[in-house]
C-alpha cells in the first residue's frame, strides 16, 4: 500500500514538473513572439515565468532528492576507505537534512509574511501562493534526506 502511494506521489511530481516546464516554454516563447512581431506581450507573462521557474527548480530538486541524484561534492569519498563510506553517506544526508529544515523554517516565515502583507505576485495572484513551493519542497527534501540518513541508498553502502 505504501509503495503504491509513493508511486502515485512520484508520478504526480513528474507530471506537474512536465506540465510546468511545458507551460514555461510556451509562455516564454509566446512572449518573444508577441514582443517581436506584434509589439505587445502579456502583462503578467514575465512575472508568471519567474514563478514557474521557481516551481520547476523546486520540483526538479525534489525529484533529484528522491533519486538521491542531487548535486554533491564527494571529494572525501575518494579518500576514505570503503568501510567508512556508509557512515560518510549518512553524515552527508543528515547534514543536508539539517540545512533543508533550516531552509523550510525560514521559507515558512517568508511565505507567512507575504500572506500577512497581502503582496500580489501578478494580476490577482497572491505572492504567498506562488512561493508556497519553497517550504513544501524543502520539507519534502528534508524528509527524504532524513530517510536516507537512516536507510542509505543501496549504491552508497
Amino acid at each position: 500500500m505504501v509503495k503504491i502511494a509513493l508511486r502515485l506521489i512520484h508520478r504526480a511530481e513528474e507530471a506537474l514538473l512536465a506540465l510546468l516546464l511545458t507551460a514555461m516554454i510556451l509562455l516564454s516563447a509566446s512572449q518573444v513572439v508577441l514582443r517581436n512581431f506584434f509589439d505587445s506581450g502579456l502583462y503578467w507573462g514575465d512575472s508568471a515565468v519567474r514563478v514557474v521557474v521557481l516551481w520547476v527548480a523546486m520540483l526538479g530538486a525534489m525529484i533529484a532528492s528522491r533519486r538521491n541524484e542531487h548535486i554533491r561534492i564527494d571529494i572525501a569519498n575518494r579518500f576514505i576507505s570503503p568501510q567508512f563510506k556508509p557512515y560518510m553517506s549518512r553524515f552527508v544526508s543528515a547534514f543536508t537534512c539539517l540545512v533543508l529544515l533550516i531552509f523550510a523554517w525560514y521559507s515558512i516565515e517568508f511565505v507567512r509574511y507575504e500572506f500577512e502583507d497581502g503582496t500580489i505576485a501578478f494580476g490577482i495572484v497572491p505572492a504567498w501562493l506562488c512561493e508556497i513551493i519553497m517550504p513544501i519542497g524543502a520539507a519534502v527534501m528534508a524528509l527524504r534526506y532524513a530517510i536516507l540518513t537512516i536507510v542509505p541508498a543501496r549504491d552508497e553502502t
